[in-house]
């Protein structure tokens, strides 16, 4: 019966010196995820593993869809731990563990083995040949093949004996919170969740602010962002969310300006105040879900306008996918279902029939001369009295 979970890490293992800071994370992560699941578990590091021990009862399958949410983590290993480390009990430890795991079925194999304990009488490649003869006489379905085998069988000899035969992929990437922090500009629509998923998996700790333009948008609008933050939390751990009234300004903008310039101006004064909200959260970065010619506000010349107004560095992660890889991971990661529920954004409420499509960067700063009167008061009201949302699940 599983007992633990190996978690074997990727890209951590090449950080050298500094592989340290990047496994406590990693550790910090999984006792934070596993904090959600019934039972309890000790979490350790080990000569380049970290193994969850489970202390009482607990359901696997929950362990393991938890540890699946946990950037950093490579693959996942339930495990059985033998403390009788003498080898004809590993063996029989482990060839219980294959026919829980595997069944009746025929299926071909190979031995893998680690000796961590020096002491142990047996090295690896003689633990890998007589624990291949000792599964051949007792499972009547296996057969060995030690190029292409179905069944990787792997021991490990440390100061227990770990048996286990079974690899589940976990998200890879790097653990939250080693890359800093930085702020997501969040809409109802398919690409910003995703952008925010994949920036998490760099490490960054992600908040988000998004723009509500009430009445032209509705409490469920509203509810559809917060609960895509919910939904991507599950991966980049709490989101704080920042909610920030958009209409006066919007309005303003529609009143001042020219038609076809709406989208670009109201990008650059979103960027303006996330740009801000940033700088008071002691964010490094902002991240947007923009395509590159998605529409009409994502061309290149469109996002150099966007950028303009920008200090900080922009990232976004999906700028050279299509559609169709931007909804793959959101369908992958549980938020296309959400974010296609029609909801409208204050963006598409004020879009223009005919939008520039390469827009000027002089001739945005000429528009944006005839809001001089009010427009810092409005961007600073609307700072000021943003709502603040805790997202955790």
């Amino acid at each position: 019966m599983v007992q633990a979970f190996l978690i074997k890490y990727a890209e951590i293992g090449i950080k050298g010196k500094n592989r340290y800071v990047f496994e406590d994370a990693l550790v910090r992560r999984v006792k934070e995820r596993l904090a959600r699941c019934e039972g309890e578990f000790l979490v350790q590091k080990e000569q380049g593993r970290v193994y969850v021990e489970a202390k009482s009862e607990f359901d696997p399958e929950e362990v393991i869809t938890g540890l699946t949410h946990v950037f950093g983590i490579a693959h996942i290993c339930p495990v059985v731990l033998v403390e009788d480390k003498s080898f004809d009990h590993v063996c029989q430890e482990l060839v219980a563990h294959m026919k829980e795991e595997l069944g009746d079925r025929p299926f071909t194999f190979k031995v893998f083995a680690k000796r961590s304990d020096k002491e142990y009488p047996m090295q690896s490649p003689e633990i890998c040949s007589e624990a291949g003869h000792y599964i051949l006489e007792h499972m009547e379905n296996a057969r060995v093949d030690v190029h292409q085998p179905e069944i990787k069988v792997y021991v490990e000899i440390r100061a227990r004996a770990y048996v286990y035969v079974t690899s589940i992929k976990g998200p890879g990437g790097m653990p939250v919170g080693t890359a800093d922090r930085s702020m997501l500009l969040l809409s109802g629509g398919i690409d910003s969740p995703v952008a925010g998923y994949m920036m998490a998996k760099r490490g960054v700790r992600i908040e988000a602010v998004y723009f509500h333009a009430p009445p032209y948008t509705s409490e469920r609008a509203k509810q559809k962002v917060v609960d895509l933050a919910r939904l991507i939390s599950e991966y980049t751990g709490p989101v704080k969310l920042h909610i920030v009234n958009f209409t006066d300004i919007q309005l303003y903008i529609y009143d001042q300006c020219p038609h076809d310039e709406l989208t670009i101006l109201m990008r650059r004064y979103m960027m303006r105040i996330a740009q801000a909200i940033a700088e008071e959260r002691h964010c490094l970065s902002l991240i947007t879900g923009e395509s590159v010619g998605q529409v009409a506000s994502q061309t290149m010349q469109s996002l150099a306008a966007t950028d303009a107004v920008c200090h900080m560095p922009v990232f976004r992660p999906v700028i050279a996918f299509d559609k169709n890889d931007i909804i793959e991971i959101a369908e992958k990661i549980n938020t296309f279902e959400t974010s296609i529920q029609p909801f409208e954004d204050c963006c598409t409420i004020f879009v223009a029939k005919h939008p520039v499509t390469k827009p000027s960067i002089e001739k945005m700063e000429a528009s944006e001369k005839k809001l001089a009167e009010k427009i810092d008061g409005m961007v600073s009201k609307a700072i000021t009295e943003r709502e603040v949302v805790e997202i955790s699940l």
